[in-house]
């Protein structure tokens, strides 16, 4: 008798919840081609060396390729480019890193002004509720550096 039952690793995570934002003195339109485009994600991250795609549209696989030599893969749950959302969730990573899901977004705030946001939901992948301040400090300031450097894309 065969008892195999359908299985997943893949879990929304519970851990810490961070946000960033970041004003931009540009069309709403223009700043989703940017943080809109989930295979350029290396175009305001310089810890990127590449990323490699599988696939177009959701359920595609992200492959970022870090230059000291880390490695994520995630996958394209959903994208909306009426609405300027997207979402994610890593699959796989040599980061730390145990479940994390993610989402980017754009509003626009007026004529040549719109606020992109990058919320991500992780967890650590070892130490429990004692390592959460500092993996939240960690993630927090990798997503400030990379929406600070989408700013210093339009200015």
């Amino acid at each position: 008798m065969n008892t195999l039952q359908p299985d997943t690793l893949i879990k929304n995570p519970h851990g810490c919840h961070v946000v960033s934002s970041v004003d931009v003195p540009a069309d709403a339109a223009q700043v989703w081609t940017v943080v809109g485009n989930f295979a350029g994600f290396d175009r305001f991250i310089p810890a990127l060396s590449h990323i490699e795609m599988t696939g177009e549209g959701v359920s595609s696989l992200r492959k970022k390729f870090f230059k000291d030599g880390n490695l994520v893969v995630e996958q394209l749950n959903s994208r909306d480019d009426q609405a300027l959302n997207m979402t994610w969730t890593t699959i796989y990573n040599t980061l730390g890193v145990d479940n994390l899901w993610a989402a980017m977004s754009v509003e626009s705030l007026g004529t040549d002004k719109s606020r992109a946001t990058w919320t991500i939901i992780a967890e650590p992948a070892q130490g429990g509720a004692e390592a959460l301040p500092g993996f939240r400090d960690f993630v927090q300031g990798f997503a400030d550096d990379a929406m600070a450097n989408v700013l210093k894309l339009f200015v």
